[in-house]
């Protein structure tokens, strides 16, 4: 009879401690998050497919082979085969041999994303050159 109620006391104490236990609350209010990625809105304008302000930007002067986040416009627009895009841009000089920073061509991009008439606009246009 000792022994049951020396265990039951031992099973009460612990049955006590873990009611009581608490739990650690992380204050995540004031958390600062950056962008880590950064297009330009004329790399923008060629994914969404807009034409109309590809043409715009391109008579204001945008420069056809710069870069926005390590690939050119020409990749961007092989990549999201957007066809029209692509030939207005290699008309305007892109250069289709330029590397991303993954050190991939717009022909890479267009072919890794199964994009087939970007890859054939571009291999058609690097056999006339």
């Amino acid at each position: 009879m000792k022994k049951t109620i020396i265990f039951s006391a031992i099973a009460l104490c612990f049955s006590l401690g873990s009611v009581y236990a608490k739990t650690t609350n992380l204050n995540v209010e004031n958390q600062n998050v950056a962008t880590v990625f950064k297009v330009n809105s004329f790399c923008v304008s060629i994914v969404k497919g807009d034409l109309e302000t590809v043409k715009k930007l391109l008579s204001l002067g945008e420069d056809v082979n710069q870069k926005s986040n390590g690939m050119t416009p020409v990749m961007y627009a092989a990549k999201y085969n957007r066809t029209e895009i692509l030939k207005l841009l290699i008309d305007k000089g892109a250069n289709l041999k330029a590397k991303s920073d993954k050190n991939k061509t717009a022909a890479d991009y267009a072919k890794l994303h199964g994009a087939t008439d970007a890859y054939a606009i571009i291999e058609e246009a690097l056999s006339k050159k």
